[in-house]
């Protein structure tokens, strides 16, 4: 149908007033589906009912049956007020940025007795920070070189005598001994420089140890020298530094291809590219509106740099007032050449996007095939599912996680340390998780979501209705419920009772897998946290027989319990007595059995 044929749109049209603003287009329903702004009102909803479309705006303009507009002083609040709209509903045609992942900082303690840590925050009073790093991986391994250069200290809490680490050079043993202050400070001063790109002076002079080493015939220190050059180099080379001004500046590009939007983020910090964030999006919407509303939501979550390099001009006014720091489009110099790069990198992941991902299915158009199996009144566009992980019911903990518009929102997750006593009872578990979370969407008026999804049967879906019941709430309900293999294979319809088997070779099928791997592996990390420390490592403590020096040879022999599998009471008995040994693999066949657990 087209919407112009509608009399209150073509009435709504006739009064738009040429100011700009931000508008809201709505489906039959009343649900907004799209949230938008525009320098003229006037002339931006009008060209969506005049202009012939394609793709998604095609779908989306055929779905509006209505829109509403909010008038604002300038574009500036425009484009805020759409920011503020987008999260507040969540519009299904809308590009919603849903990564709100910190990035890792080095953090540097000052004063006496510092040491270096990784930080997820740069807030922290007494510290020096290095970052952020998009790519957490390099930040690990930078942080490993500066403690194999750099003797501090090492441990979290101070032992009572020099650890290993004193023993091979690499402590000044703070434990036992009062270093000089003047030390500390030279070090810091030395390590704030190499993080800053300037490792002369250290290159310099492990060279000369290791020529000296070598010169003294001690071959086998000169390669540990060696080695630490060669990383030195490898960190050093990835984080060349661009910018003598070492300013944080940041570097927007983008790419189209088939009506898809490839934007990439190129980070830099003190003048060094750390890494980038690269999103693919299909297109909807004019490229300048679309970019102007991504750069907004990723500063949302993102540490903001002191200068912002876009790809037109026409951007730069309303992002420096929104952002509240400077944007530019350089046409000439290094900042154009960082143009260049960012556009070259947009292009390269956009091809393998396209080599890649099949042209990814439409999640919005499965999710309307989802509606008409479960006889929803809507698309579900927000759908939560839940899911319980225990061992042997010790450490019991539900989750539930949230899918906005098919694509998953981690800031929006929960997760739930269950408080009844009977923790093995899966359905009292899922009684309580449930309970709780409607408890909180009714006391705080929040939306409620458009579908909730359980992992199991007919006894979890009655449990999940008696709770609807008590909380007074109307939520679709439905069950992934498996066959006799344990293997999901239809859906039921809590409130129906119907049974809807699912083609596993569906795009659907996939779909709904995808979102129940995300609520198991949410679920069992939350577990598995609150375990403590991996099994493995403290496999041999607490068991009778077993003291420091056996349980050094136990872990030599066997590391891991992985490393146990396979070892039988008489071959174990070969290192300690027989009792001993039956009490470990009594222990090794409690641990597999716990993990096959999560894994179920």
């Amino acid at each position: 149908m087209n919407p112009l044929e509608i009399p209150l749109i073509r009435e709504k049209i006739a009064l738009l007033p040429d100011r700009p603003g931000s508008y809201q287009m709505k489906d039959k329903d009343g649900t907004i589906i799209y949230v938008g702004k525009a320098k003229s009102l006037l002339k931006r909803v009008k060209q969506y009912f005049t202009r012939p479309q394609s793709g998604k705006v095609f779908r989306m303009v055929c779905e509006i049956r209505d829109f509403d507009i909010i008038e604002t002083q300038t574009e500036k609040e425009a484009l805020l007020l759409e920011i503020s709209l987008i999260h507040q509903y969540y519009p299904k045609y809308n590009i919603m940025l849903m990564d709100d992942k910190m990035y890792p900082y080095i953090a540097l303690r000052k004063g006496s007795d510092p040491f270096l840590k990784i930080s997820r925050s740069d807030k922290e009073k007494g510290y020096l920070f290095f970052g952020p790093y998009p790519n957490s991986s390099m930040a690990y391994k930078t942080i490993d070189l500066l403690n194999k250069i750099y003797p501090l200290r090492k441990c979290r809490t101070l032992p009572k005598r020099p650890c290993l680490y004193y023993h091979l050079g690499q402590c000044l043993a703070p434990c036992v001994r009062k270093v000089p202050q003047e030390d500390y400070d030279r070090m810091v001063h030395d390590i704030a420089l190499f993080l800053k790109g300037e490792t002369r002076d250290v290159v310099s002079r492990l060279e000369s140890e290791m020529k000296e080493r070598a010169r003294n015939l001690e071959f086998e220190r000169a390669k540990e020298l060696h080695d630490l050059l060669l990383a030195i180099e490898n960190i050093t080379t990835k984080q060349k530094v661009m910018f003598e001004d070492h300013v944080d500046r940041d570097v927007v590009g983008y790419s189209v291809r088939e009506g898809y939007l490839c934007v990439v983020f190129l980070l830099y910090r003190k003048g060094v590219l750390l890494g980038k964030n690269v999103y693919v999006e299909e297109l909807e919407d004019d490229i300048d509106d679309v970019l102007e509303s991504l750069v907004v939501q990723f500063y949302q979550n993102h540490p903001r740099p002191k200068e912002l390099i876009v790809p037109h001009e026409s951007l730069c006014s309303v992002l420096t007032s929104a952002l509240g720091f400077p944007c530019s489009s350089p046409t000439r110099g290094k900042r154009k050449d960082l143009l260049a790069m960012a556009l070259e990198n947009s292009r390269q992941m956009l091809d393998e996007h396209f080599q890649t991902a099949r042209l990814k299915d439409d999640v919005l158009v499965l999710l309307e095939e989802l509606q008409k199996k479960l006889g929803l009144s809507r698309t579900p566009l927000d759908i939560e599912l839940y899911d319980n992980s225990h061992t042997q019911g010790a450490e019991c903990v539900g989750a539930m996680v949230k899918f906005i518009n098919g694509e998953k929102a981690p800031s929006l997750y929960r997760k739930y340390r269950i408080r009844q006593e009977n923790s093995q009872d899966d359905l009292a578990s899922m009684r309580e998780v449930l309970s709780r979370r409607f408890a909180r969407l009714v006391s705080d008026r929040q939306k409620l979501p458009d579908l909730i999804v359980v992992d199991g049967g007919e006894n979890q879906c009655q449990v999940a209705l008696e709770c609807k019941a008590e909380a007074g709430v109307d939520i679709p309900i439905c069950g992934l419920k498996k066959n006799e293999r344990h293997e999901t294979d239809s859906l039921l319809n809590a409130d129906t009772g119907e049974i809807i088997p699912l083609d596993r070779k569906s795009p659907l099928f996939f779909l709904l897998m995808r979102m129940q791997d995300e609520v198991h592996r949410y679920a069992i990390s939350y577990h598995r946290s609150l375990r403590g420390k991996s099994a493995y490592r403290t496999l041999y403590d607490d068991i009778p027989g077993i003291g420091r020096k056996r349980k050094e040879t136990l872990l030599s022999l066997y590391p891991t319990v992985d490393a146990l599998e396979d070892v039988t009471e008489k071959e174990l008995s070969q290192v300690v007595p027989s009792s001993v040994a039956e009490a470990i693999l009594k222990r090794r066949d409690e641990f597999f059995q716990s993990r096959k657990g999560d894994r179920e």
